[in-house]
């Protein structure tokens, strides 16, 4: 940390230290987010954040807290976050602001159960973000205040691309986006290398090429900010050349491009489906 860095916040509660949760913990704890955390997950801790003095372990969700946490972060199976919000309602954490990373269930879900003027924010993370490289959307409900919403920047920001978003009924167009967007990358690669082994690439070849090309190009766009995409593309494109032959086919009538609407706009309706 440095002066200018804001304080680090008192007490931080985290329900769920699985995959995400614990990947996040681990950046809050390098970047000294945190004075006290309280994990509480069933599983034990592995061997370097159970041996952090700043980590207190509960395989049970605590039943009162002498003071309530200045943020609980929910990091728990859709499937599981009633029972979860019914035991933390029992604790009655009133000031606490909630910040949820369990996908689809929206704030409701929360002001039903905690109450109406619970302070709630939903986030949706992607895989990438486990490793500091994600891009995480955010929407925050009428009850949290300013200083709440910048403690949350601060805990969400960490991990990646940090959006907010003013109306959480975009919240599943995200979803279907970034949320689900790894796995069409991965397809990709996937795709590009089978169709290389069909022109004689060994497979390990073929896969080692695709996904090298993959990273290069994502560093590209990320080195290129202010650069379109389409222009990016065009720039890699000569008149005549073999990647004009190749995108000649990729793009006619538009076929890639609906195969992507519609595949995100089912994703978009499955998300709201299992949202409600």
């Amino acid at each position: 940390m440095t002066a200018a860095d804001p304080d680090p916040i008192d007490t931080l509660l985290l329900v769920g230290c699985g995959k995400m949760g614990s990947a996040m913990l681990e950046r809050w704890l390098e970047k000294s987010l945190a004075s006290h955390i309280i994990v509480a997950d069933p599983a034990p801790l592995p061997g370097k954040l159970a041996e952090d003095a700043r980590i207190t372990h509960e395989r049970d969700i605590p039943s009162s807290f002498k003071k309530d946490p200045d943020v609980a972060v929910i990091a728990v199976k859709p499937q599981i976050l009633n029972s979860v919000l019914e035991t933390l309602s029992g604790a009655t954490i009133k000031t606490s602001l909630f910040l949820s990373i369990a996908a689809g269930k929206p704030i409701k879900v929360f002001e039903q159960i905690l109450g109406r003027k619970q302070p709630v924010i939903r986030s949706m993370p992607n895989t990438p973000a486990s490793i500091g490289r994600g891009v995480i959307a955010a929407v925050a409900n009428a009850h949290v205040s300013p200083e709440q919403k910048e403690m949350a920047s601060r805990l969400l920001g960490c991990t990646g691309l940090l959006v907010w978003l003013e109306n959480e009924v975009l919240m599943d167009a995200v979803t279907a986006l970034s949320g689900s967007g790894p796995a069409y990358v991965f397809l990709l690669i996937e795709a590009m290398a089978k169709a290389g082994e069909k022109l004689g690439l060994p497979p390990e070849k073929a896969m080692k090429l695709a996904r090298q090309t993959v990273i290069g190009s994502a560093a590209l766009a990320a080195a290129y900010p202010d650069i379109p995409a389409a222009q990016l593309r065009q720039n890699v494109t000569s008149p005549g050349g073999t990647t004009e032959a190749a995108l000649e086919i990729l793009m006619k009538d538009a076929a890639l491009q609906k195969l992507f609407e519609d595949a995100l706009r089912a994703a978009r309706d499955r998300g709201k489906t299992l949202s409600h």
